[in-house]
């Protein structure tokens, strides 16, 4: 059986009325945008309802006051109240305070009596009308307590309101000005006030009808009729019903709403401790599932979206327990199927699955006996980022079908997309000696036993046809070229399991794209765009990484250096790693928005191909978004400046999504960074420059290179250690 789809419903508040939250709240599948007329001026209505429409196409949702009584301004935002002292309550507006406060809507005053009890602020404080005169009533405190302004006043009696307030009414008449549908109803308490805000929203309006009062409850079915969709707000509700009750209540409810024909939706604390922290909790998720289950139609976030401190975190995880619930609820038997995703985190891995291909800590792997196989430092890397997932869906190194695929297509045989051969070059009489299914050890030149490689083809492919076409190039000028050609056109293909990985003397960031996914988690973020280089950091760097957190409403930065083999004259890779730590150190990164881990690997320089190449191994550390700069991973002049952008277009979608810059420089006329192409006088920031200037001891200028990450190389150089690799 099919699962309906479910409708997520989010409130906007100070949390969410901004560029990056209703980005991505559209992104996860967000169905209705709810403003909420309790916490909204009318004057500021028509600027948000504008200031919405202009960012996403989501149905606003104007949910009205109602027949509601709610407390007004005070002078702190809160207050708090004594027990057996006494309360003016207000029909004016006044800066309320420990002794005086006002009801809002005024009339409201005029309708108590004296003997009235009344809960304030979810029954925080009770208190009784003792004394009433024009203008104001006496509060005996009955139970003292912490009262916040705009907050629900609940009187121990039925009291004659008018649905719709003046304001919404003013309200309802801007939202139909600027196209909006959906209009809420607060406290509806019979059919007839469906009558009354359907006459006033138009035809072809959405009426979703609140039900949070006993009226409402005692006259569901003829309110359902009337109404396009019931929203059971269960907190205003549990101020008339025993909170105990509210699960039988919200069952009844669904049922007799869905037989009468109008959706059903279910809001108030779904997933409360996600207002101040970034997972739920067990029974959170429990309830949301539960909710699906008992058959609404959608899931209402309240505080979670409007003041929440993530607020698209909330969104993502009701979409997450609305995908368990159908796949569960189309199954046949009802059956859950425990599926690993703990380690996924919101990106999916390439090809669906992070491959893992590493010795648990009671496993042995028998190699006595094998046949050895040395090999250098950069395939025994390759070996291990294969091992650990960086290059999934790769399990181990390419046969020659794989490899003319990837060089033809830049696709795996499967059609997945995968622009970098990974291939296993050894001198022509080792791959003689070794036939499909057997078995090798790999060993790095010290001797140590490093993986194992199950033999699935031993091939040749002619060296020069293997560099044009991996390069675009043959000219032994191209670093890349020269690699290919010095290592012969002899090949070994099969999976690898990894023993233990080289004993690197910078593993103090090494993270794993599964651990990577879990801090990711533990952070809250959802959405995290990474960060390729195998430089110092300088300004453009941090200029592109600021830009790109900005430009993608990223929840954070993954800082993620090569630091493996280099070429001659590049930066010791501690060098790279110190710089960057100092910028942390130095609080320069803006706080808890960065995650600095070393991608022990080695340039190709491959351009398009490696830009491509390197964005996947982000995407399988659980990146959405990459960051690619001019001529990234080229060298000299072999690849134009759009080919990455290219390449990237010809692919189409590979889950992650790039974020392009063009060459930036600084211009000390303005005294900014400005696009080169866009600023003739604007000097470039150069690498080899930069490289040359440290090398002489030269200082330089705080636009090109921060003093705090100098001083790093400053203190290298005064003990004598090596700057560049030799």
């Amino acid at each position: 059986m099919k699962a309906r789809e479910v409708e997520l419903l989010c409130t906007l508040g100070p949390a969410s009325l901004n560029d990056k939250v209703i980005h991505w709240l559209e992104r996860v599948g967000t169905s209705l945008l709810r403003v909420n007329l309790s916490h909204t001026k009318i004057e500021d209505l028509e600027r948000i309802i504008t200031f919405i429409q202009k960012r996403t196409r989501i149905p606003i949702c104007l949910d009205t006051e109602g027949a509601q009584v709610r407390t007004g301004p005070l002078a702190d935002g809160k207050v708090t109240v004594r027990e057996n002292r006494f309360l003016t309550a207000r029909a004016r507006p006044v800066a309320g305070d420990q002794f005086s406060i006002s009801f809002y809507p005024a009339y409201i005053i005029d309708k108590l009596q004296v003997g009235d009890f009344i809960s304030i602020d979810f029954n925080a404080v009770l208190t009784q009308v003792v004394e009433k005169n024009n203008d104001a009533v006496i509060l005996r405190v009955l139970n003292g307590g912490e009262l916040g302004q705009n907050k629900a006043v609940t009187v121990q009696r039925a009291l004659d309101m008018p649905p719709l307030t003046e304001k919404d009414l003013a309200a309802i008449a801007i939202g139909r000005r600027m196209g909006i549908r959906h209009f809420a109803l607060s406290f509806a308490h019979r059919a007839s006030d469906v009558d009354g805000i359907r006459a006033k929203a138009g035809a072809g309006a959405v009426i979703i009808s609140k039900i949070e009062c006993l009226s409402g409850l005692r006259h569901l079915a003829p309110i359902a009729d009337k109404s396009d969709a019931i929203l059971i707000d269960r907190g205003d509700l549990s101020r008339e019903v025993p909170i105990e009750q509210i699960p039988a209540i919200q069952k009844m409810i669904i049922r007799t709403a869905k037989a009468h024909g109008a959706k059903v939706y279910v809001a108030t604390n779904l997933l409360e401790s996600m207002t101040s922290a970034p997972t739920p909790t067990r029974a959170e998720v429990n309830d949301v599932y539960n909710t699906l289950a008992d058959g609404a139609d959608g899931l209402v976030l309240a505080a979670e979206t409007a003041i929440g401190q993530y607020p698209v975190n909330c969104a993502r995880m009701v979409v997450k327990v609305a995908e368990q619930f159908k796949r569960n609820w189309s199954s046949a038997a009802h059956t859950a199927r425990v599926r690993p995703s703990s380690l996924l985190g919101d990106i999916e891995p390439h090809g669906g699955r992070l491959v893992s291909r590493t010795l648990g800590p009671a496993e042995e792997l028998e190699t006595e006996g094998l046949p050895v196989v040395t090999v250098g430092d950069d395939d025994l890397t390759d070996i291990e980022q294969i091992a650990r997932g960086t290059f999934s869906p790769l399990d181990g190194f390419m046969d020659r079908a794989c490899l003319e695929s990837v060089l033809e297509y830049n696709r795996l045989p499967s059609g997945l997309a995968w622009t970098m051969p990974v291939v296993l070059a050894v001198p022509k009489e080792i791959a003689g000696r070794f036939l499909k299914s057997d078995r090798v050890l790999l060993s790095s030149k010290s001797g140590l036993p490093h993986s194992v490689l199950d033999v699935s083809e031993a091939f040749e492919f002619e060296p020069e046809l293997l560099a044009r076409k991996w390069f675009g190039t043959d000219s032994r000028e191209h670093p890349g070229v020269a690699r290919v050609l010095a290592r012969g056109g002899h090949f070994l293909a099969g999976g690898i399991t990894l023993i233990q990985p080289l004993p690197l003397p910078y593993r103090r960031y090494d993270l794993t794209p599964a651990q990577l996914r879990m801090v990711f988690a533990h952070k809250g973020w959802s959405r995290v765009v990474a960060f390729h280089s195998r430089n110092m950091v300088h300004r453009v760097h941090e200029l592109i990484q600021m830009a790109a957190l900005e430009r993608t409403y990223a929840d954070g930065l993954l800082i993620n250096p090569v630091v493996g083999l280099a070429k001659r004259g590049d930066f010791m890779p501690h060098l790279i790693l110190d710089g960057y730590q100092a910028m942390l150190d130095y609080g320069i990164y803006p706080p808890g928005k960065v995650v600095l881990a070393s991608f022990i690997t080695y340039p190709r320089f491959a351009g398009p191909r490696e830009a491509v190449f390197t964005a996947l191994c982000r995407k399988n550390m659980g990146c959405s978004h990459f960051i690619i700069g001019r001529d990234h991973s080229g060298v000299g002049g072999f690849y134009g400046a759009n080919a990455s952008r290219e390449l990237f277009d010809e692919l189409g979608d590979v889950g992650i999504e790039p974020i392009f810059f063009d060459a930036i420089g600084y211009d000390t006329q303005s005294e900014s960074y400005v696009d080169l192409s866009a600023c003739k006088a604007a000097t470039p920031i150069s690498g080899s420059e930069i490289r040359r200037a440290l090398r002489a001891g030269e200082a330089l200028p705080n636009w090109m290179m921060r003093s705090e990450v100098q001083d790093v190389v400053r203190a290298e150089m005064m003990v004598q250690h090596a700057l560049f690799q030799e």
